[in-house]
């Protein structure tokens, strides 16, 4: 049966932990190690900026930068352990819930969803650059 984006986006965000901004920025602070993760194209970021230190690998890419059975220039070498903590956000959530179902799909154990995405994290006073 064929899903439409709003189903996947559902379905992604009850399968995978979803923190508001305020627990990823305590998370982000607690544990270094934390990779946030912006799916977007590049084109989208200058609308709402991007968490600072946050990479952004567009979704069509994190497909195969997060696989480590590619050859190792197709991957991100940021994406070599799969229990690293990772956050996964966009504008307001939804392109980032699709992100980190995917990969907790291909194996990553600690992957959480900024709910409200980017947008909800400066709505929160934290800073975007």
């Amino acid at each position: 049966m064929a899903k439409t984006f709003n189903q996947m986006v559902t379905a992604a965000m009850a399968e995978v932990p979803v923190i508001n901004p305020a627990e990823a920025h305590q998370r982000m602070q607690q544990e270094p190690r934390t990779l946030v993760i912006d799916p977007r194209d590049a084109a989208d970021i200058p609308a709402t900026g991007i968490i600072p230190e946050a990479m952004n690998i567009s979704y069509g890419a994190l497909t195969y930068k997060a696989d480590n059975e590619l050859p190792a220039e197709w991957r991100e070498p940021e994406l070599k352990d799969r229990s690293r903590p990772i956050i996964t956000t966009c504008e307001s959530g939804e392109l980032g819930a699709l992100a980190g179902k995917l990969l907790k799909d291909m194996g990553f154990s600690n992957v959480s969803i900024l709910e409200g995405g980017t947008q909800a994290w400066k709505d929160a006073g934290f800073p975007t650059q």
